[in-house]
């Protein structure tokens, strides 16, 4: 009886081992996620004004299925809610001035609190990785990535290190040379199904172009101290394109938003190496928010 008693216990044993509990369950807390991801975007690499981080929601709460976007929105949060998603990941944050009033509404543009109101009411956290993504090594390989240019260094680069910054410093691969303005401004189109607008003359041929997502700032100034021949940056103010182009830097202005959609697909794979399941994340279309008339023509 010992011995059979013995046997059983033994094939019990071998039967879980084998079975469904012999595989790990993905458990993970928003509060985990948010500390992975803050260890690869830290906020100590932020801007003093941004908001890094989780700003809506319980960090002890397990995670059931993430998405990610570049703006966190009603309609985002609303959209990530459908899809079972309990977590949306971003990159711009929900606010930077704290809203002074929480109410139902399609848009923040009625009231400031809104997408906290639908954060909370659908039970979605929020979290966001703003210039603490712009400044970061991952960051700085998307546009030269897709551009095919080679990334040098950064024009801009953090106090903390200099491989983090804001600006990257590409050169023409030596395949592509001679590589015009006309033809870097032709390839963006293709690669981003837009056309940017563009400053300088189509005709020059570049050999050193400086990229940025999102707003350039003051970077066109940084630019010509480098000696750069063309930034390519997701958006520039007009009188800035405009005295930089006439001092000698082209400049191609994407679109803020059409600059920074690559960084989604980064925040993606960062949610992926932090341990979510791809079969768990869900990335939202935002690429449609508006469109050129020549698009919608009869």
């Amino acid at each position: 009886m010992v011995s059979a008693r013995k046997e059983k216990t033994k094939n019990g044993l071998a039967q879980r081992a084998s079975g469904t509990l012999s595989k790990q369950a993905f458990v993970m807390t928003v509060g985990g996620l948010e500390r992975a991801l803050l260890k690869k975007y830290p906020a100590a690499d932020a801007e003093a004004w941004d908001r890094t981080g989780l700003t809506v929601g319980d960090p002890t709460r397990p995670i059931e299925n993430v998405a990610i976007a570049l703006d966190p929105t009603v309609e985002a949060v609303k959209e990530a809610a459908s899809l079972k998603a309990n977590v949306l990941v971003t990159h711009h944050p929900v606010f930077l001035e704290a809203p002074a009033t929480f109410r139902p509404a399609p848009s923040s543009a009625l009231v400031d609190g809104a997408v906290v109101w639908a954060a909370v009411e659908s039970g979605v956290a929020v979290m966001s990785f703003h210039t603490a993504l712009d400044v970061s090594q991952d960051a700085a390989r998307a546009l030269p990535g897709m551009l095919n240019l080679m990334l040098k260094g950064i024009v801009q680069p953090l106090e903390a290190s200099k491989r983090k910054g804001y600006g990257q410093l590409c050169t023409v691969r030596a395949a592509d040379a001679p590589l015009t303005l006309g033809q870097l401004a032709a390839r963006c189109t293709s690669v981003f199904g837009r056309q940017p607008r563009v400053w300088g003359d189509f005709s020059q041929e570049l050999s050193t172009v400086v990229t940025c997502t999102g707003s350039a700032a003051d970077l066109s100034r940084a630019c010509l101290e480098t000696g750069a021949d063309c930034l390519v940056a997701g958006e520039v103010k007009y009188h800035d394109a405009l005295a930089a182009s006439q001092a000698g830097l082209a400049v191609i202005d994407l679109g803020h938003d059409t600059s920074e959609m690559p960084l989604v697909a980064v925040l993606a794979a960062a949610v992926e190496a932090a341990g979510v399941p791809k079969e768990r994340m869900a990335v939202l279309d935002q690429s449609a928010n508006w469109m050129y008339p020549e698009t919608t023509r009869m």
